[in-house]
């Protein structure tokens, strides 16, 4: 077969056929994909133009439905015939347009879909008067949050136009319009409630997981204003800054997850809020939601009060504990701990137990965590040394000496407690040595921890397993704060600054969800991971002039990766088809081109 001449390949493609166009060397290549044949065969299509005839089906937009058309290159005009079923193509003017990030954005609508929550909005967010589809417009925020999070001025100016959002939607640029991205947030806090019962309820069906174990933690976020420019009554307030921004105002968010990292609830509290005033609104909050159930709160030093462990206690039924326990208090009990003997909880961890008051103290000693508390600690104290002994050979006045011990005391606060550090009241000298009765003491508490519980019938090594599951909440806030880049907060309305937490949180639940599955599918690929690799999947615009000057546009996604291929396999999901070709009026044509 000459290399000029035209082929068409027929395969099998399920429902739907389509046209695609590829300009391989010298030779043009007009192929079909058709549900015809499990196997691939090639013909000349002046063979039999009345079978080519039959098997192409485009979109007329002229027309506003689907028609039947023959394709062939304008250089085999002799096998043409003349009725106007008959496009010809002018193969060396093939376009590639529009190049735009379709992959993420497809799985982000996969996870969407899979925790129901088309279904959950689109029944409190019915569309407009002016047919504003409120439930896709949220969709588009939730996926801006978790594949590329910004500001929605960057999502409106930017990202949407970069994105297959309106391909994978169905809709236009209306979804990103501006003052629509902002009126949505007015219309979400309310429903908060019902949206955590409702993934509740998707993920016992989807991951089997109970939720009787529950980890409760708060962080915070701040905002780089003024506070004497914030109106009466806000809640960013000024507070303790877990980001090291004491200098801006705050808010505090307390968060209840499950040890797999799936949240139930989070509150926005004013940035004043202490810590120990929150738990008794969670455990209220909770209960109403969720009913009376035998759950264990875990939690960190210096979130319960005495006075709201004892109404856990009380409760009717008990509510279960475990808590972290004050360096206070290890000190008070350590006199009666060092003559109780270790017990083996499981490999690696040493507890020691004791009953108290219908309490249980557990000290434990984690071999793995001394090992790494003591790296820490011996990194730290050799970094201050070398830099103690640096400011000490340097030619500075007392007031820049003063400077410099107090910012490597900022930089190594657990290190500078060990040292002692001694300055002259006129000169710039110094002196510093090693506490060694501090560093003994520390030593011997690196790795322990005392945790308290009235989970007095529990295995010791089940209560350890517990407490060291509050890494979850951490990793919650590390996934805000970090991949969903909860900050800066440009909104200054205070609903909409908890909208747009409640955005993130919800992008959060696409997170976890994505994490969940790659955990018991492909280990060691975090969400982040999987997310780029999608992202890789571009969708592009093929534009096919014809001799009559209209255009047959094919709008295609590349093909993914081998590697890609395999995850979307263990994923277990499956790729849409392509979309079928569209053909263009001359006159939209021409003024395009215009």
């Amino acid at each position: 077969m000459a290399a000029s001449t035209p082929e068409l390949n027929l395969a099998a493609a399920p429902q739907r056929s389509h046209a695609r166009v590829l300009d391989a060397g010298q030779s043009r290549l007009v192929t079909r994909w058709a549900a015809c044949s499990g196997r691939r065969v090639s013909w000349r299509p002046e063979h039999d133009p009345a079978a080519w005839r039959k098997s192409v089906e485009v979109f007329d937009e002229d027309a506003g439905h689907a028609r039947t058309l023959a394709l062939f290159p304008e250089d085999h005009a002799a096998v043409v015939a003349s009725d106007n079923s008959v496009v010809q193509l002018r193969l060396s003017e093939l376009r590639l347009c529009r190049p735009r990030q379709w992959g993420a954005c497809w799985l982000a609508g996969q996870l969407w879909r899979e925790l129901q929550l088309d279904r959950f909005w689109s029944d409190r967010l019915p569309a407009s008067r002016k047919n504003t589809r409120w439930d896709e417009i949220l969709q588009v925020l939730v996926s801006y949050r978790l594949i590329a999070p910004g500001s929605e001025w960057r999502l409106h100016r930017e990202w949407f136009g970069n994105s297959a959002m309106a391909d994978l939607l169905g809709g236009d640029f209306g979804l990103a319009e501006a003052h629509k991205l902002y009126a949505c947030h007015d219309l979400l806090l309310e429903h908060k409630e019902a949206l955590f019962s409702h993934l509740v309820g998707r993920w016992r069906d989807m991951f089997n997981v109970e939720f009787d174990v529950l980890l409760y933690d708060l962080t915070s976020t701040y905002f780089e204003v003024n506070a004497s420019d914030l109106p009466e009554g806000t809640k960013r307030r000024h507070g303790y800054s877990r980001d090291k921004r004491p200098d801006c105002p705050q808010v505090v968010i307390a968060l209840v997850v499950t040890p797999e990292g799936l949240p139930l609830a989070y509150e926005v509290l004013p940035g004043n809020t202490a810590d120990s005033k929150t738990l008794r609104l969670f455990l209220a909050n909770i209960e109403r939601q969720y009913g009376k159930a035998r759950r264990v709160w875990v939690m960190d030093r210096g979130v319960p009060t005495e006075a709201v462990l004892a109404e856990m206690r009380n409760s009717d039924p008990p509510v279960q504990y475990i808590v972290g326990t004050p360096k206070g208090r290890l000190n008070r009990l350590e006199k009666h701990l060092l003559d109780k003997p270790w017990q083996e909880a499981r490999q690696g961890v040493q507890v020691k137990l004791l009953a108290e008051d219908g309490e249980l103290y557990v000290f434990a000693q984690s071999f793995d965590r001394v090992t790494k508390e003591r790296a820490m600690r011996r990194r730290q104290l050799k970094w201050l040394c070398k830099r103690l002994q640096q400011i000490a050979g340097m030619e500075i006045s007392r007031e820049e000496l003063l400077m410099k011990l107090g910012a490597a005391r900022s930089k190594a606060p657990s290190a500078w407690r060990l040292v002692d550090v001694a300055t002259d009241s006129k000169t710039a000298a110094f002196t510093f040595s090693l506490d060694r009765k501090k560093l003994r003491a520390v030593r011997r508490r690196e790795g322990r921890y005392l945790l308290r519980t009235n989970l007095t019938d529990n295995d010791p090594a089940l209560l350890w397993q517990y407490y060291i599951q509050l890494v979850a909440v951490e990793e919650a806030f590390k996934n805000l704060k970090g991949d969903l880049a909860i900050r800066p907060i440009f909104h200054k309305d205070e609903k909409r600054i908890e909208a747009h937490i409640f955005i993130a949180f919800l992008a959060y639940c696409l997170h976890v969800t994505l994490t969940h599955r790659l955990h018991a599918l492909a280990p060691g690929l975090t969400a982040r991971s999987a997310l780029e690799k999608f992202a890789a999947v571009q969708m592009i615009d093929v534009h096919l002039p014809t001799t009559d000057g209209r255009e047959i546009v094919l709008t295609r996604y590349t093909q993914p990766e081998p590697e890609l291929k395999l995850l979307i396999d263990r994923l277990k999901l499956q790729l849409p088809l392509q979309q079928p070709p569209k053909i263009t009026s001359a006159d939209l044509h021409q003024a395009n081109r215009l």
